[in-house]
């Protein structure tokens, strides 16, 4: 048996396009769309991602400010840039990408960024509207795995769903999705024990832990749809997600590829939030009108 391939790349695609065409309604009044994305890392997988996000901005007609602030930038620093750009009327959406230096809060740190413009819901008041089922910025990669389940009419409403990783950025938000959709939704950890123990049993396997072959085939069924969130860097440049793909491929129903899946999705969200959030902030909104 050999697992079914849920590539992201079309359902990107048409995502893209819908950002796209609100960019193109935006620049016939006179706008354009407007992402700042703040990185102080030199993590490489990093670079990768923000760079991928860069190329896919300019092809949907939306402007993408790369602020650099190096690897050893200091908590004041990202403090100010943030409230600079929340500030600022030309910039409609703001990424504080991960990961940031060691000595940084960055749950201090995301919250001033102003919650309009908060298109990748990092700030604790966008986790809380989505956990009280408001309207609410998702994190797009949290989403993505949203977009691919429906795009591929995984069914969700009473099914056994495995989340692998707790983190405020996939984990956690992904499980409030999850309930939104009715799934009755596990989260696994490293206090968890054996996997296998959570995910052979699920109908669904998301894992976003950020281990590389975290996932084998001993972990799941022939009934199991896995989505691999994970992007590592291997020390060749290639990247791959944190399930060993040979092993799971060879033994589950469904699995998402690394690179080409929810990463691919990921990406085109960010940019249909910040054209988005440009309509919205356009018609000065009051409070920000968030996609689901």
């Amino acid at each position: 048996m050999t697992a079914t391939t849920l590539s992201g790349k079309p359902l990107a695609k048409l995502i893209q396009q819908q950002a796209q065409a609100e960019a193109k309604a935006l620049a016939d009044e006179g706008l354009r769309p407007t992402l700042a994305v703040v990185v102080a890392t030199e993590d490489s997988s990093t670079h990768w991602y923000v760079r991928s996000i860069e190329r896919a901005s300019e092809n949907a007609g939306i402007d993408c400010r790369i602020i650099d602030l190096g690897h050893d930038a200091t908590e004041q620093v990202l403090v100010a840039v943030l409230k600079d750009l929340s500030a600022q009327p030309s910039v409609n959406g703001i990424i504080l990408q991960t990961p940031l230096p060691p000595e940084v809060r960055s749950q201090e740190l995301v919250r001033h960024i102003a919650p309009e413009k908060d298109i990748d819901g990092a700030n604790p008041l966008s986790l809380g509207l989505l956990a009280v089922g408001q309207r609410a910025f998702a994190p797009a990669t949290a989403r993505a795995v949203i977009e691919i389940l429906d795009h591929f009419d995984i069914p969700l409403a009473g099914r056994s769903v495995a989340v692998v990783g707790r983190s405020a950025v996939v984990g956690k938000p992904l499980s409030l999705l999850l309930l939104q959709k009715d799934a009755t939704t596990t989260v696994c950890h490293s206090r968890s024990g054996p996997l296998a123990k959570y995910t052979k049993t699920a109908d669904v396997v998301v894992v976003a832990a950020g281990r590389t072959g975290l996932l084998t085939g001993a972990d799941v069924s022939d009934q199991s749809v896995v989505i691999d969130v994970g992007t590592n860097v291997l020390s060749d440049g290639s990247l791959v997600g944190d399930v060993d793909e040979a092993s799971v491929q060879a033994v589950a129903a469904a699995l998402t590829p690394v690179p080409g899946g929810v990463g691919s999705v990921t990406t085109s969200l960010l940019l249909l939030h910040t054209a988005e959030a440009a309509r919205d902030q356009s018609r000065a909104a009051l409070v920000p009108v968030l996609a689901q």
